[in-house]
């Protein structure tokens, strides 16, 4: 197969770190058995490594006081968030312009059957920063019932101010969820703190784990009915689901294999080290600016704050026009709406969307002399 320059990191990173591949091979040909169904050694090894992924999680967003709920991806883990909470008739739901339809699709769906409001946090056009002193005041106008809120956006990469935000609606006594999807691994974020109830992450993203797992991460201030049911492993008599946490919410066989390499992907980045993945980051998305940035048929939507998530439009060319282009010219990056529709209203660039190059920590010279040469061809037969 032809060499591929990666740009769609914001869908999944890729590559893994070579860790990750060795401990998914390994787990699926020495182990990979069921955790919490058996009591053989197997079994209980599957349960070791599972435990102990928990705990590194724990340890990278240094919150040893709360706890880790798998899901096989973000979107289970919101729906299991948002369903539980149990959103009283009129209340108050606020969410960003930024926000996932694994958000906005679930508060559209439960609004059918529980009228409630939904509204969006005040934010500046041109920054795409959070307004916080008029978020204060919606909040005072319209009493929050919960906040929720990308980390990071997975259109533009603008940075929202989480704790600020966080710390304004606690003072309303809001119920506080935060997307991490975008930014767990890659942003230092201590989630000690009570103003953050629940913090969804996604394995396969900036975690830089495998796909088929995610979840969240919270100290449980509420009793969330859980939305599969099952087997558990434990309490096999009782036909009711244990109240005991994590397990209350993982019925089903987990994918262990998948967490094996989680673990992999969260020990490498503890020992590389949060803010050197960052910094590599951040060299590499100023280096894709740059050559966005030297084409004048292409308009760059550049926040004040952001990490390497770019989105941009080319002169007289619809996004999926480039998409083909691009795709033909071996250059891996995503073309539309990005499921988040509210994003580009917001931007103005709906509903065509709009054409999203991502790097991440492992992106090369090669990459971006491909993505160069694409751009080139595109301006001079334009």
């Amino acid at each position: 197969m032809d060499r591929i320059a990666y740009f769609d990191n914001a869908a999944t990173t890729f590559p893994k770190p070579e860790c990750v591949y060795q401990a998914l091979d390994e787990f699926a040909r020495s182990c990979g058995v069921s955790l919490g169904r058996g009591q053989h050694k197997l079994s209980s090894k599957a349960s070791y490594i599972a435990d102990e992924t928990r705990e590194l999680l724990l340890s990278l967003f240094h919150c040893t006081n709360k706890k880790v709920v798998f899901t096989n991806t973000a979107t289970e883990a919101i729906n299991i968030i948002l369903k539980g909470i149990k959103i009283p008739v009129n209340a108050n739901v606020y969410i960003t312009p930024f926000e996932h339809n694994a958000v906005t699709r679930t508060l559209h769906y439960l609004n059918k059957f529980t009228s409630f409001n939904i509204i969006e946090l005040s934010a500046n056009k041109t920054t795409y920063e959070l307004q916080i002193e008029d978020i204060d005041r919606q909040f005072k106008d319209k009493k929050p019932f919960c906040v929720i809120a990308s980390h990071v956006s997975n259109v533009f990469g603008a940075i929202c101010s989480i704790e600020k935000l966080f710390l304004t609606s606690k003072k309303y006594g809001a119920i506080n969820i935060a997307d991490l999807c975008q930014s767990s691994g890659l942003i230092d974020l201590n989630l000690s703190s009570t103003i953050f109830d629940y913090a969804v992450f996604a394995g396969h993203k900036t975690l830089y784990g495998p796909l088929g797992i995610s979840g969240f991460i919270t100290d449980f201030p509420n009793d969330l009915e859980p939305i599969i049911i099952g087997g558990t492993g434990i309490e096999s008599a009782n036909q009711d689901m244990p109240s005991e946490i994590p397990i209350r919410y993982e019925a089903g066989s987990h994918n262990t294999t998948a967490i094996a390499g989680l673990h992999a992907s969260v020990e490498w980045i503890l020992k590389t080290g949060v803010n050197v993945i960052y910094k590599q980051e951040m060299r590499n998305h100023k280096r894709l600016i740059d050559i966005l940035g030297s084409y004048e048929n292409i308009t760059v939507y550049n926040p004040k704050l952001s990490v390497g998530v770019v989105s941009c439009s080319f002169d007289n060319y619809a996004p999926d026009e480039i998409g083909q282009v691009l795709s033909n010219m071996n250059i891996a990056f995503r073309s539309g709406l990005h499921c988040a529709p509210l994003a580009h209203k917001f931007n103005g660039t709906f509903p065509s969307g709009t054409v999203r190059f991502s790097v991440g920590y492992f992106n090369t010279d090669e990459d971006f002399d491909m993505l160069d040469d694409a751009l080139s061809y595109i301006e001079e037969n334009s």
